[in-house]
């Protein structure tokens, strides 16, 4: 008989699983669920985009790519970073095509972070940075981020949290679950300490075309910052192609060389159709990813005002498709909330303990829905609240 407690390795056992899909997979055990859990946008994937993939398809482009990706949609990537960041990198040797942004976090962290290595990760953030860090060997630092400072990091929290075992900063802005940004003002300091270390950054950027009022500004545009950084960005939120597993990573060489070994041993390359369907998505769909954003715009205003409407104070998002409304006046927990909305009035929203214990107080809830599905909710959380208030 094998014993599995022996076999198995001991930090995978010991990581715990996603807190989003914990309540995903209760709404698909329950009839008449309204979700709002999955930061999955509801547009279909713009038809040039499909149509590029189907003319791939027919053409019977189906094999494998170079291990980094076609040096087309490279070329095209190297173009669009440097029309949205004003840095440019070389196609062939500082950028691979990775399956989604996820693979390219993981890559980024995998190459940089060796066993003892602290990362520095501001939460409350997304749930796969304190894992995939744990599965290299590293030890993750988390900072409290506060509504108070608009959930951003701020330099007096960089700097008491670097020790010398201090190798690498995770700026996951705009940020999931909280929708706060990071202007070049607020950029500017950290990049001031980070000048003088050894400490590389991961920038993920997924979110920077879901930005409200202002426009998205990276730290690889400040001096100093792009020859330590790694940029991860992809198509699943922007473009609505979550399901084409498509991203990427720009790096210097000298670091991005070593990610390839990875991702070569790993996945050997992305997948060719969504490759094709890529190129188009980068140069031809400028307009529908300006559409969404409006859409998402008018559905952010009416869950911020919706949410204080009901006393629960929401803070205003910048940016991605998330509001994290503050549960605390109700006198339950995160999970408590979640499970009991979930149970008595077929409303998926995410505790936001997920995303750090920072987040305990606060619900992540994705406005990557219908505005009727989600008048649908609002109508059933003030239910909700006021049989709690009877209740109580």
């Amino acid at each position: 008989m094998i014993d599995y407690t022996k076999l198995l390795n001991e930090t995978a056992v010991d990581i715990k699983p996603s807190g989003i899909r914990k309540y995903f997979d209760i709404a698909a055990t329950l009839d008449d669920v309204i979700s709002l859990g999955i930061g999955e946008p509801d547009f279909y994937t713009p038809w040039p985009i499909r149509q590029a993939a189907i003319k791939a398809l027919e053409r019977g482009k189906t094999f494998y790519t170079s291990n980094a990706g076609m040096i087309k949609l490279r070329e095209a990537i190297s173009d669009y970073t440097a029309l949205k960041t004003g840095v440019r990198y070389n196609p062939a040797h500082e950028i691979i095509v990775t399956v989604g942004g996820s693979e390219a976090i993981d890559l980024a962290i995998r190459t940089i972070v060796s066993q003892q290595d602290e990362v520095i990760i501001p939460e409350p953030s997304f749930v796969c940075y304190k894992p995939i860090v744990l599965l290299s060997g590293g030890v993750p630092v988390p900072i409290k981020t506060s509504e108070g400072h608009s959930f951003k990091l701020t330099s007096d929290a960089l700097k008491a949290a670097i020790t010398p075992r201090t190798k690498l900063l995770i700026l996951p802005y705009p940020n999931n679950p909280t929708g706060a940004i990071m202007t070049k003002e607020d950029l500017e300091p950290i990049a001031e300490i980070l000048r003088g270390t050894n400490i590389a950054v991961l920038t993920d950027e997924i979110y920077s075309e879901l930005t409200y009022g202002r426009q998205h500004f990276s730290i690889i545009g400040l001096d100093g910052m792009r020859e330590r950084t790694i940029y991860v960005n992809g198509f699943s939120k922007a473009f609505s192609m979550t399901g084409w597993r498509l991203g990427y990573m720009c790096a210097p060489e000298e670091i991005l060389k070593h990610s390839l070994k990875i991702h070569q041993y790993g996945i050997m390359s992305s997948p060719t159709v969504s490759q094709y369907a890529a190129i188009e998505a980068l140069t031809a769909c400028e307009e529908d990813v300006k559409m969404m954003v409006s859409e998402y715009d008018m559905r952010r205003k009416y869950l911020v005002n919706a949410f204080n409407s009901l006393g629960l104070h929401c803070f205003t998002p910048e940016g991605a498709f998330y509001v994290f409304p503050s549960i605390k006046s109700t006198g339950l927990s995160s999970d408590e909330f979640c499970e009991r909305l979930l149970y008595h009035k077929r409303v998926a929203v995410i505790p936001g303990n997920a995303f750090g214990d920072c987040g305990e107080g606060f619900v992540r809830v994705s406005y990557a829905y219908s505005i009727n599905h989600l008048r649908e909710a609002i109508e059933r959380i003030s239910e909700f609240l006021t049989e709690l208030k009877g209740n109580g």
